[in-house]
C-alpha cells in the first residue's frame, strides 16, 4: 500500500458538520436522507463528498452515495480490499441467522414500498415471516439482532414497545448491508429453506399446529 498523503480544506462554518458526518459514519454506517436529510445532503455535496472521501481513504474506508435510494455509507476503500488485516465489510459481519432475518426484513420493505402509510412492518408479522421460511430464532435472538439493525440504521422502532403490534420503519438501507459472498451463500440456503417449507406446507404437513411455539417478543 502506498504511503498517505492527506490534505484537506475544510471551511471554519463546515468543519463542525465534517466530523459529525465522519463520526456518524464510522458509528454507524449509513446516513438516511429520509431521517438525518440535512447530514445526507452535506455528505453528498460533491466538494464534501470529495474531502470525506480522501478522510476515509486514508484509513482504509471510502464514501459511496445512492442518490435514488437516499442512501450515504461507509465502504472499503477500492483501494485496500485486497490489503490484509483489514476488513471487506463495513463494520460488522452478521451471523447467519442475521442475515437471514435480513433477508425477512427486504423482501417486507420492497412490498411496502409506496404504501400511503410507510414502509411499516408488525412485529407478529414480521415472526409470522420467520416462521413460514422455518427460520429457527428464539425471542431473545429476535431482539437482539433488531437491536443491532437499529443502530446501523435498517430500522427503527420504539425499544419499550413490546408485543406483536409493535410497529418497526424499515429502511432502504437494507438492500446495502451485505457481505456478497456470504450474502450469496445465505440467499441460497434461505430460498433453499424456503422452497422445503413450500412443498411441506403443499403436502399438507403440520396442519395441526402441534409442536410450534410462540417466539417471545
Amino acid at each position: 500500500m502506498e504511503g498517505i498523503n492527506l490534505r484537506l480544506d475544510i471551511s471554519e462554518p463546515d468543519a463542525a458538520m465534517f466530523k459529525k458526518a465522519v463520526r456518524h459514519l464510522l458509528d454507524s454506517t449509513f446516513v438516511l436522507k429520509e431521517k438525518e436529510e440535512k447530514l445526507y445532503r452535506f455528505l453528498a455535496r460533491e466538494s464534501n463528498r470529495f474531502d470525506i472521501s480522501q478522510y476515509l481513504q486514508a484509513i482504509g474506508f471510502d464514501l459511496a452515495i445512492e442518490e435514488k435510494a437516499g442512501v450515504a455509507m461507509l465502504t472499503v476503500s477500492a483501494q485496500d480490499e485486497d490489503t490484509e488485516g483489514i476488513r471487506r465489510s463495513n463494520i460488522i459481519q452478521f451471523t447467519q441467522v442475521q442475515y437471514h432475518l435480513l433477508l425477512v426484513l427486504w423482501q417486507a420493505y420492497l412490498e411496502t414500498v409506496g404504501a400511503e402509510d410507510g414502509t411499516y412492518l408488525e412485529m407478529g408479522s414480521l415472526v409470522d415471516r420467520i416462521r413460514s421460511y422455518g427460520i429457527d430464532i428464539s425471542g431473545p435472538e429476535l431482539r437482539s439482532a433488531l437491536k443491532l439493525f437499529k443502530k446501523y440504521m435498517f430500522v427503527q422502532y420504539n425499544e419499550d414497545e413490546r408485543g406483536e403490534d409493535m410497529k418497526i420503519r424499515l429502511y432502504p438501507s437494507l438492500q446495502f448491508g451485505w457481505d456478497l459472498p456470504q450474502f450469496k451463500e445465505v440467499a441460497d440456503e434461505f430460498l433453499e429453506g424456503a422452497a422445503v417449507k413450500g412443498k411441506e406446507e403443499g403436502s399438507g404437513a403440520g396442519d395441526d399446529g402441534e409442536g410450534e411455539e410462540d417466539a417471545d417478543v
